[in-house]
This record gives C-alpha cells, structure tokens and sequence, in this order.
C-alpha cells in the first residue's frame, strides 16, 4: 500500500515514520522546500525521542520519501492524510486555509479513487468543507473521479509520541462508506495485532472527539492549578490532596498535578477553538471559558512569587531559569509559560539567563539577545538571585543543592512544577517556593492531649 501524508510537521512526520516503520510506503509531502530538503538530507526540523533514528532508517530502506510536488504524491496513492497546520485565528477559531488548500490540490491532480483523511486538529463540520472543496476542483475539470474523506485525528503526547502511535490507547476513525472503512482497516491492521481498539463511527463526532478528550485534560489540569491556589490560602497540601483525590479510580492519578498552565500547540488551540465552535451555534461552553481564564492566570503565579520574595522590586536582579519548553522531551514552546514569565521578567527590569536541555534553539527565535543562554544548569545560577523551574526535566529532578546553594545569591527557589520536597528543601536552608503549598506557614501543632483524641474520635 503507497499513502500520502502533506504537512511535514510535528504529526505529519510522526504519522509517516511510523507507518513506515511497518512496511508501508510513504511519500511526505510539504510546500516548504528548504524543510524539505533537509529532511532528504537527513536533518529533522523538530525534536521527538526516537524520530531521527526512525525516519533515517526507513528512508535507507526506501519505504519513505519526502517531495514537494504533490501531484507526484498522489499518483498511485490509496490514501492521503491531511496533517498541516490549523493555526488559531484572531477569533479563535481554526484557520482551515491550508486543509482546504491540499483538498483543492487533490481535486486537481487525482485520476483514480482516492481516500483524503483529516489527520489535522480539526472543528467539527471540516470534512464536508474537505469535501466541497475536492468536488469542486473535479467539477472544473469535468471528471468523474471516486473518492472519500474520512476524520482520524491524532492523539500524540509530545515527548512520547512513537509509542503512542505504535501502541495507541484507541484509534478513532469517522467515516461513511464500506470501501473507506477497508482501506482504514487495513492500514491500521499492523497496530491493532496486539489489541489495541480502533473506534470506527461518523466523521462529525470522530472530529467532536478530539476537541473533547484535549478539553477534559486541559480542564482537569485548571481545575487542580484552581485547588492548588485555595490551598495556599487555607494552609492545605496539594501534594497530600492530590494523592488522596488520585485514589479514586474516577479520577485517577493522571493530569492532576499542579504547575504553571499548560501549553503546547494543542490545549490553548484546541480549547479556544471548541469554545468559539460553541459560539457558532449560540452555546455558551461555560466550564472551558473558566478552564481558559485559570489557566491564562496560572501561567503568572511564579512570577508574583518571585516579585513578593522581592518586596516588588525586582529591577537589576539576575533570574535563573530551568527549562523553557512547555514540558519535558520536547523543544516545543508554542504556548509556553516561559515566555509569559520572561516576558513579565524583564518589564520589570531583571535579567534573565536560561538552561533547557534541547529548547535553546527554539528560545532563541522567540527571545532573541533579551536574555542570556547558558550551556548547562549550573552556569544559569553564578551571580543570579534566585532560581526558577518552568520545566520537570527529568536532570532538575536530583541537583546538587550544595552548589546550588554556593552559587545562588540569595538561596531562592521558585518550584513551577513542585518537583522537590518541601521539607528538606528549608532543612537544607533555601527560602522554597512551590505550587499549592504555603511554604511560610509552620504546620499546626498536635499536643498528646488533642491527638488521644483524635483517635477516639
């Protein structure tokens, strides 16, 4: 079988490495030459655990190409996926702009039946328009060419997405016709061997199913930063509250640990873009406007922190910061709260100098010579006032806290992620900030007396 991914981003490279890797044969297309010739060369514009050595060694083997012709593409093609981009617009709506422009492109060029799939983050109602498009560039021509489209969204954590794919919790499928629904079957046959579901149903609600399963795990991750701000103000743990909430086996222990807002090129766009799909039909989607405000609020706690510790001014000081990237295994800043919290660093007159393990090149595009870019954790902190972590790189998780400590100015940390223990870090004698948890207060003291009594009770 020969398909056809255009968009050589994030999914589409992801999508067709791994298709590849199970012996199908791929052609990757995108309008951006200068990416496409570095991929030909074996340069890979993003970073992803295990991607390079993946695409590399199917490339070597043949079964996957990259081209910015599309009409080449498609010919002989069974299957094209749709995976550019769907920025927001000013309205928050998704820009389709690029999705209808492949669809156009293969009404243009295909001679034979052809299966166009949404691979993209998509509003709901955008194979039809997928749908319209294609015909209409058949109609021009005045051919009568079979083709379906179909909706397979994508459900890939950055960081992890090869395993993902490979062993996917689900595989959500829409579509409407017996033949389409074979080839999908088909295709996908290699990733199911081992049990893992594919959900066939109709394209409309596989397009609802995206947007809502990326809306429920923003909204669990407002929801615990919104807990983990009352917990601060009421003297409770959010640690404690977290585990004893995870427990329960309706909630579960996963996207409930407090931080700084999430980011990344799917919750905030995908979010934004359920809520104005609401709009359109004059539904006021309530919780996820609320989710939206928190986490917006979120992204500057650390900030107020570090301008409290501060007695408000904070204009000469020298920040260190650990991690730029919106989460681990990944240079991804789209969305980051580091460029909220730099950018609110620096009005306020301090100076920033920064370590992320592979996010340096992609900070540089964002914060040009506005802030200095060290080469390891350790050199972010020589003359600097106090530290910040934005980020749970898994090497900020065990640090020499002596060095940090002989290092820093002022023995501060400012802990965006809550990745170190409260306790030993004021045993140790830092001034230690975190989320959700009241550092300053002393915990309340239990006499023999009131805690006999507890028990009985």
């Amino acid at each position: 079988m020969k398909i056809a991914i255009v968009g050589s981003g994030y999914v589409g490279l992801v999508t067709g490495a791994c298709f590849s890797e199970v012996g199908i044969d791929v052609v990757c297309v995108d309008i951006d030459r200068k990416k496409i010739d570095n991929l030909n060369n074996g340069v890979i514009p993003i970073y992803e655990p295990g991607l390079e050595e993946m695409l590399l060694r199917n490339m070597k083997k043949g079964r996957l190409s990259f081209t910015t012709n599309i009409a080449t593409a498609i010919k002989d093609c069974e299957v094209l996926f749709i995976a550019v981009g769907t920025p927001p617009d000013e309205d928050g709506s998704a820009d389709l702009k690029y999705v209808l422009s492949v669809a156009r492109d293969c009404g243009k060029h295909m001679d034979d039946y052809l299966l166009v799939v949404t691979k993209s983050t998509v509003p709901v109602g955008t194979s039809e328009k997928v749908r319209l498009a294609l015909q209409d560039e058949l109609n021009k021509r005045e051919v009568d060419i079979d083709f379906d489209v179909a909706s397979n969204p994508e459900f890939l954590k950055e960081g992890a997405a090869i395993d993902d794919f490979l062993k996917p919790d689900r595989i959500v499928i829409g579509l409407e016709s017996a033949r389409a629904k074979e080839l999908m079957k088909s295709l996908y046959k290699p990733f199911t061997l081992n049990g893992h579901p594919v959900i066939f149903m109709d394209i409309i609600s596989a397009e609802m199913t995206k947007y809502a399963g990326n809306s429920m795990l923003a909204t669990k991750i407002s929801f615990m930063n919104d807990i983990a701000n009352l917990c601060e103000i009421v003297g409770a743990d959010i640690n404690l509250v977290r585990k004893g909430i995870g427990s329960d086996s309706r909630i579960g222990n996963k996207f409930i640990y407090p931080g700084i807002g999430y980011g990344g090129s799917c919750f905030p766009k995908d979010v934004q873009a359920l809520i104005q799909t609401a709009g359109e039909f004059n539904y006021n989607l309530r919780v996820l406007k609320a989710v939206e405000e928190v986490n917006k609020d979120q992204k500057l706690v650390l900030f107020n922190k570090i301008m409290n510790f501060f007695e408000g001014d904070i204009n000469g000081k020298t920040i260190a910061l650990w991690g730029l990237s919106f989460k681990p295994q990944t240079d991804d800043m789209r969305e980051a709260p580091s460029l909220i919290i730099v950018k609110k660093l620096l009005e306020a007159g301090a100076k920033v100098k920064a370590y992320d393990p592979v996010a340096i090149k992609e900070a540089k595009h964002h914060f040009g010579d506005t802030i200095a870019y060290c080469e390891d954790q350790y050199e972010t902190l020589i003359d600097a006032d106090c530290v910040a972590i934005l980020t749970e790189w898994p090497e900020f998780k065990f640090p020499n806290f002596k060095i940090i400590k002989k290092l820093l100015n002022t023995p501060a940390v400012f802990d965006g992620r809550n990745i170190y223990d409260k306790a030993e870090m004021q045993q140790n004698g830092f001034d230690y900030f975190c989320i959700g948890v009241d550092t300053t207060r002393q915990p309340a003291q239990i006499n023999a007396a009131q805690l006999e009594t507890l028990l009985k009770d």
